[in-house]
């Protein structure tokens, strides 16, 4: 089984070749019934999640507040917001869910991931997408049509600006000369970019320029299909392999047994469920899953301390790799 690059701490540490790990969605909290959530014990949360061992949390980009689409996220500007967090935190991997590219400026992308890379130690994972709400792009006069080839333009001078003194010709957001720098440079080899969903791209750029893919939780006949057909398209760019990870949103039963009742990108579900659904989509190449406690009807931190009691220990193993 080939192995995974090695980029920076959290993505050495989250995801590993064959193993499935777990994470947290921001905000942690059941705010089901309304579309902003309260923000409240927040840091606390996040702070308790690290202690009970969950690998990463996951925040979201989310510029206007639209009541139709049903979700603000965390409301937090997620740059200022992993700043916040990695001077609270020590050992968790801080991930975005992901940054709509066509919505900012590359460079202001670049230097804000790889600051936090540097304040964090190495713990960012920088998710990535083209946006799928139509009105914020004409309130920030872009043009929606034209996002997955914004979003290819900003993936690449986002990366070029990694290097020393980049040069970048023919590039929607400027070129890039040679003769001035972008800093600070990636705590680790790179600034680990994982793509969502399709992000109007083809699977084969996908798995070329990706450190990795998000994608959303399907039928797990479906899902083994697309995890093999992407890891195929790998092979033929690289000499190694690559994470593949997605959501789950989850209302935890207190019963252990409560055979899984199907929800919107998830389930209702008791714990020894869980323990047979995250073996199998391990099984099949998941490498990490952001639980999402949004609709959950227990108490939050009741919830995350059964997770951790009963489902953690099965996954979330220590890292045997070195770390740059």
């Amino acid at each position: 089984m080939q192995k995974f690059e090695s980029i920076n701490r959290a993505y050495n540490e989250v995801f590993q070749s064959g193993r499935l790990s777990i994470g947290l969605v921001v905000p942690i909290e059941n705010y089901g019934q309304r579309t902003v959530p309260t923000m409240q014990h927040h840091l606390q949360r996040v702070k308790l999640a690290e202690r009970l061992g969950f690998k990463a949390v996951w925040v979201r980009d989310v510029p206007f507040h639209m009541p139709s689409f049903g979700d603000a996220g965390q409301t937090f500007d997620p740059f200022t917001y992993l700043g916040y967090l990695a001077g609270q935190t020590t050992d968790i991997a801080l991930g975005t869910a992901s940054i709509a590219l066509p919505l900012h400026h590359p460079v202001h992308i670049a230097k804000s991931a790889a600051t936090i890379d540097h304040l964090s130690e190495g713990r960012l994972l920088l998710g990535v997408a083209s946006g799928d709400r139509p009105t914020e792009y004409p309130a920030m006069n872009i043009d929606f049509e034209k996002r997955g080839e914004l979003f290819r333009d900003t993936y690449e001078y986002i990366r070029t600006a990694q290097k020393e003194f980049p040069v970048l010709e023919d590039n929607h957001h400027g070129q890039l000369t040679g003769h001035m720098d972008i800093l600070p440079k990636p705590k680790g080899t790179k600034i680990p970019m994982l793509i969502t969903g399709s992000s109007r791209q083809t699977m084969e750029w996908i798995a070329e320029h990706g450190d990795g893919w998000m994608y959303y939780p399907r039928p797990m006949m479906q899902q083994a299909y697309t995890i093999k057909q992407w890891r195929q398209e790998i092979a033929k760019h690289h000499d190694y392999d690559k994470p593949f990870m997605q959501p789950l949103y989850v209302i935890l039963e207190k019963d252990e047994d409560f055979k899984p009742q199907p929800i919107q990108l998830g389930f209702r579900i008791g714990s020894n469920y869980l323990i047979e659904y995250f073996n199998q989509i391990q099984d099949i190449g998941v490498n990490h899953v952001a639980v999402n406690l949004r609709f959950n009807t227990r108490d939050t931190e009741a919830t995350m301390e059964a997770l951790a009691t009963k489902v953690l220990p099965h996954f979330n193993l220590k890292t045997k790799e070195k770390t740059p």
